[in-house]
């Protein structure tokens, strides 16, 4: 190995990104799965830092298995499967994306509830299937719009907020659930997720997904907004019991879902490949130009302080304490 500090990668980043990282740093290879046993051969006793995503995340086995690891760097805002605690304890210093891809994920979401709302995968496959035999078709039985319509947001920060400022020009109605009522809104307030999915029509989940609110999108949940709501997750697959969901678009307990993220990636399941009221992209909602380019530059900027000795510019919160101490830190 080079007297540069050596990194693994955990995420299929692109040609520009790696080139980027490879100016200073030692690419030692990369992770299919995040295991020790997919660690590459000979270079677990020199890796210093891992650029992931939280989706992938770090167990304490990896930890165990990477001694010099000081520093974890989250492609991403999500951080969900990453062993804070064995973290801390090791003073592995943990960063995320924090809002560097909010504005495109707010995108997407925004996107992928009108496809789901207006049916328009589904008609774009019947037109292909040479069925659209009528001038205007109405097979899909009435069609609401988001005119007019109550939406909820699960979680306003910063992709929550910028979702808000893109849907307020479908003249909506807003509330939204969060940890702490904000007093930068002037949305309604529900002090929990039953509250605001039995008020609203469309249910957003824009929340940073940790273990405290595994599945916090369940059967009970569904329920509560009814055959006329519609689903959308852009934060993490595991905000959302998949099963819940396919069983509830499958009885029309929900008239509609649309799912960015899933619990495992990629989706290898086959449960919600049949469904037609539902509509799947694959976890690219931070998958532009622009995104890519802030998410590459604040990775770079986080590895770059952190092995110069100074404080890394966007620590996970639960570890800013550690910053002052743990910036610098070369085992």
């Amino acid at each position: 190995m080079s007297n540069r500090p050596v990194i693994l990668t955990g995420f299929h980043f692109t040609k520009k990104t790696l080139a980027l990282l490879g100016e200073r740093y030692e690419i030692a290879g990369h992770m299919d799965k995040p295991t020790p046993a997919h660690i590459p051969p000979g270079v677990a006793g020199d890796v210093q830092a891992i650029v992931s995503t939280g989706s992938v995340g770090l167990s304490e086995a990896m930890m165990d298995a990477l001694p010099r690891l000081s520093l974890f760097c989250c492609y991403g805002t999500g951080y969900e499967r990453v062993d804070l605690a064995a973290a801390r304890k090791r003073n592995i210093m943990i960063t995320h994306g924090a809002d560097a891809n909010a504005p495109d994920v707010a995108e997407l979401a925004l996107g992928i509830l009108l496809a789901s709302t207006r049916r328009i995968v589904r008609a774009d496959k019947m037109i292909r299937r040479g069925e659209w035999t009528k001038r205007i078709p109405n097979r899909f039985g009435p069609i609401a719009g988001l005119t007019g319509g109550k939406v909820g947001i699960l979680g306003l920060g910063a992709i929550g907020l910028e979702f808000a400022k893109r849907i307020k020009g479908f003249d909506v109605e807003l509330g939204y659930c969060n940890r702490n009522r904000r007093s930068d809104v002037d949305f309604q307030y529900f002090p929990d997720v039953m509250a605001l999915a039995t008020w609203c029509d469309y249910l957003i989940v824009c929340l940073r997904s940790d273990a405290s609110n595994r599945h916090i999108i369940n059967a009970e949940v569904l329920k509560a907004l009814g055959p006329r709501g519609h689903l959308v997750n852009i934060s993490r697959g595991w905000a959302v019991n998949e099963t819940d969901v396919a069983e509830a678009l499958r009885c029309n307990t929900i008239e509609g879902a649309a799912l960015d993220v899933f619990d495992e990636e990629p989706y290898e399941g086959t449960e919600l490949l049949d469904l037609d009221n539902l509509v799947m992209t694959p976890h690219f909602g931070g998958g532009t130009e622009h995104a890519q380019r802030r998410m590459t530059a604040l990775v770079k900027q986080n590895l770059d302080n952190h092995f110069d000795g100074k404080p890394v510019v966007s620590p996970v919160p639960e570890l800013r304490d550690m910053v002052a101490n743990a910036s610098g830190r070369l085992r």
